[in-house]
């Protein structure tokens, strides 16, 4: 029986005013791993009160802000199932000494003939089409991504701030990395943010939000961890983190696996540069507070003593890791790989990677506040 995840967050963080928080990493079809985890999430009955995402982490995390919570499932089953629809076969098992191959021709049909409900080929070729334009800048048209968002996705719920919602986008012209963040003052959230978090070069064209261009937020950074602990440095959270590319993998035995290793290690690298940073800024904070308590009682009073006694509050955060590990017939394509097979199969380990989570005999301590900052992968 699965340990319920909500009374340990409850017990341990909600009582206190503390938050639960999704944070969704980009991947393109390794997405479906999130839409699984999600649903792993509500069997166990876990709600996050925000939720944030870059890339296709931005479109599931719109899908999940942007609904009810109990059609939320319904709908990233009705995106996913979507989005795999141009190759809805799946094979029996009798077929899986070919799914490799089958995998690369999915992932040449989504480049080929595009992704239904998410985008097509652009009709003329980028390098004869006119400077400026959408058609020079891209391969791809992303204008099915907008109809299916508004059909999805409840933008006036978003916009109601029930559930803190963020999608991280890159400023062209700066290259500063931006978030769109439904509780910052005059920011009404529509699916152009969205679809900025997710304009990967030179697939997606760049989109335009108030005469500003923005690109994919995974080219700056492809987890949106850091912008969530830069934005309190006393922030008390359990977050539950999903990331789409393992930085632990195997040796690679062809230049394929060489391709798909460079791939993980490259998108997976900000991550933990981002726990590392936040746990050497912890480590500093509790230096500083034992330094503080020898001071004497005279000088508690002094201004910048009782600045730096703001400072050493620090955090109280766990970070649960939920990493989508190599599927045994992925390539270095996965994340351009939509077959229904592949969704299917990246929704369910998703799903089971939180069943097992929960059944971890280290969970109860994740859940439990502690001073600093505390990573737990517990399927490692």
């Amino acid at each position: 029986m699965v340990k319920p995840l909500a009374t340990a967050a409850a017990d341990n963080y909600q009582e206190r005013d503390e938050h639960t928080l999704l944070v969704l990493q980009g991947g393109g079809a390794l997405g479906a791993y999130q839409a699984g985890v999600y649903e792993g999430l509500t069997e166990v009955g876990f709600a996050p009160d925000w939720v944030t995402g870059v890339s296709i982490g931005a479109i599931n995390a719109a899908l999940i802000a942007g609904n009810p919570a109990d059609r939320r499932v319904a709908r990233l089953r009705e995106f996913w199932d979507r989005v795999s629809s141009g190759l809805p076969l799946v094979p029996p098992a009798a077929f899986d000494m070919f799914r490799r191959s089958m995998n690369l021709m999915s992932a040449s049909a989504s480049a080929t003939f595009g992704v239904p409900g998410f985008y097509h080929p652009r009709m003329s070729v980028p390098f004869l089409a006119a400077e400026g334009t959408a058609s020079a800048l891209s391969f791809y048209d992303t204008t099915p991504l907008r109809d299916t968002l508004l059909e999805l996705v409840d933008f006036d719920l978003i916009n109601s701030k029930s559930m803190r919602f963020a999608v991280g986008a890159v400023h062209i012209r700066s290259g500063n990395s931006v978030y769109f963040d439904n509780c910052k003052p005059d920011t009404v959230i529509e699916p152009e943010h969205v679809m900025a978090s997710g304009a990967l070069p030179p697939g997606f064209a760049p989109v335009t939000i108030n005469g500003e261009a923005y690109w994919d937020g995974g080219i700056v950074s492809n987890t949106p961890l850091w912008y969530v602990l830069d934005e309190d440095p006393h922030l008390k959270a359990l977050i539950l983190q999903v990331d789409l590319f393992s930085a632990r993998g195997e040796m690679p035995i062809n230049m394929d696996e060489v391709l798909e290793r460079q791939k993980d290690i490259q998108y997976s690298s900000k991550t933990r540069m981002n726990t590392n940073r936040v746990k050497e800024i912890e480590a500093l904070r509790e230096a500083l507070a034992r330094v503080l308590e020898r001071l004497p009682k005279s000088l508690t009073s002094d201004p910048d003593v009782a600045k730096l006694a703001r400072v050493a509050q620090g955090r109280q955060v766990s970070v649960v890791q939920l990493i989508n590990r190599r599927l045994e017939h992925s390539t270095q394509f996965k994340d351009n790989e939509f077959s229904r097979a592949t969704v299917q199969s990246l929704w369910a380990s998703g799903r089971d990677a939180v069943r097992q989570t929960a059944a971890h005999r280290d969970w109860q301590k994740a859940c439990t506040a502690q001073r600093g900052l505390h990573t737990y992968d517990l399927l490692h």
